[in-house]
């Protein structure tokens, strides 16, 4: 036979505060998800802002506006789920990391360019291994 919890006013007001502290966390996870998301539009438009002055599309500047839409789509994630997927992280440092290449090439060694890209193989690795376990081992 199953015990049924007995909540009293003693047991809801030692709740209480904990409540209230999630409360604000939340709160504050909002904000800070809100202030990320208009520096993200704001450097977004910055950058476009650039290309146009430049009269000038480069493939770095494609991978930056790039990052900034995966930022703003982590961030729609979070707010629609209230989960962040482990995935789009490392998207973004994949992106991040083949910009990077791109933009320093002329100043990288071949061993710089050899870790950098032996760091996307691993991340790749990585995202494939957080896909198909959670494929074939999700309790969901």
């Amino acid at each position: 036979m199953e015990e049924k919890q007995i909540n009293t006013p003693m047991q809801r007001t030692l709740n209480r505060p904990e409540r209230l502290l999630k409360r604000a966390i939340r709160g504050v996870v909002f904000i800070g998800l809100v202030v990320i998301a208009i520096a993200t539009v704001i450097a977004g438009i910055e950058e476009v802002s650039k290309m146009i002055q430049a009269k000038v599309v480069t493939l770095a500047d494609l991978l930056l506006l790039f990052l900034y839409l995966e930022v703003l789509a982590m961030v729609a994630i979070y707010l629609d789920s209230g989960k962040l997927p482990i995935r789009m992280p490392l998207y973004i440092a994949i992106v991040a990391l083949a910009r990077y290449m791109i933009l320093d090439m002329k100043s990288l060694n071949e061993w710089q360019m050899i870790a950098i890209a032996g760091t996307i193989t691993l991340i790749t690795l990585s995202i494939l291994v957080l896909r198909y376990s959670s494929a074939h081992y999700s309790k969901d």
